[in-house]
């Protein structure tokens, strides 16, 4: 989804490329090569010995890996609380964003997407350790990559796939996606579930979003038929109490449930005085909490 890019936030300040950030406590930034494309993103280990497992995080849509490293509170970042729990933790910046937007400034596709997000898994496994396997964790417009990669490239090295903010039936219409019209309220909901420094610190999380990728949202609703019945690892599904891209009813989530028919394991999580925007609004800490349980239940399926 069009996360913020493009889009004026409610502090009334309009952002658009996103200016060197500040790192919460731990955190620093990397590079890893994926395949014939460098992503930049940022890395978190755990400060007594080996992690249990990596966690992959991946942004939406017109944001970038400072997403899961939100500054207007601490309590925020999910890199410094997954590595303070033991978990090597990477924030990668999708292709045609961070240090790839100069090589592909029009982005990839859903599938190349993909494969750009399979390697990078590989060359981070290379570069070392990942305890008992790979978590990939991905918000909104990034779930759809991450389920193509664990229904094709690398089934055998995810412990599981943890997707927040991601359905398969729109809620609005699809110019709406592609061209991001009326995001603040979609992204946001009430502002009262956001710290009251987030729409400063906002501007360092933003980036616009790629056309190739914008004009690939429309292929999501046809393609999760083909793909999520071949997703073969526990999936978490995460949907906010104030969503408003995707439809998250009852019946909604069923149908989606109901086409993960190789999964091992499906749990759908409901998260209460959250809007679109988990990660950078007060449930954070929770959600956070929560995905990490969920990596322990993962770890403990593989033992």
């Amino acid at each position: 989804m069009a996360d913020l890019s493009e889009t004026t936030v409610p502090s009334g300040t309009t952002v658009g490329v996103a200016p060197a950030a500040p790192v919460s406590r731990g955190v620093r930034r990397i590079t890893v090569q994926a395949g014939p494309v460098t992503l930049s993103g940022l890395s978190s280990e755990p400060p007594h010995g080996p992690p249990r497992a990596l966690v992959l995080a991946l942004h939406g849509g017109g944001t970038s890996a400072g997403y899961f490293d939100g500054q207007a509170h601490p309590d925020l970042s999910l890199l410094t609380l997954g590595a303070d729990l033991g978990h090597r933790v990477v924030a990668l910046d999708r292709p045609g964003y961070g240090a790839s937007a100069a090589e592909l400034p029009d982005g990839r596709t859903l599938v190349e997407q993909a494969a750009d997000i399979a390697a990078a898994v590989r060359q981070l496994a290379c570069d070392g350790p990942v305890g008992g396997g790979v978590l990939l964790l991905a918000h909104s417009f990034a779930g759809k990559p991450a389920f193509l990669l664990a229904a094709e490239h690398a089934p055998d090295m995810l412990l599981g796939l943890d997707v927040s903010g991601c359905g398969t039936r729109l809620a609005v219409p699809y110019d709406q996606v592609r061209h991001g019209r009326n995001g603040r309220r979609l992204n946001w909901g009430p502002l009262s579930l956001y710290p009251p420094a987030t729409f400063q610190a906002a501007a360092t999380v933003v980036a616009p979003m790629p056309p190739r990728e914008a004009e690939s949202a429309g292929d999501w609703e046809r393609l999760s038929a083909e793909v999520l019945p071949r997703v073969r690892v526990p999936v978490r599904l995460t949907f906010a109490e104030h969503e408003a891209w995707w439809r998250h009813g009852d019946e909604d989530v069923a149908d989606m449930v109901g086409r993960l028919t190789a999964a091992p394991r499906v749990r759908v999580d409901r998260m209460p005085g959250a809007g679109h925007n988990i990660s950078l609004g007060w449930a954070a800490r929770t959600y956070h909490l929560r995905a990490l349980a969920f990596v322990e239940e993962c770890l403990r399926r593989t033992a």
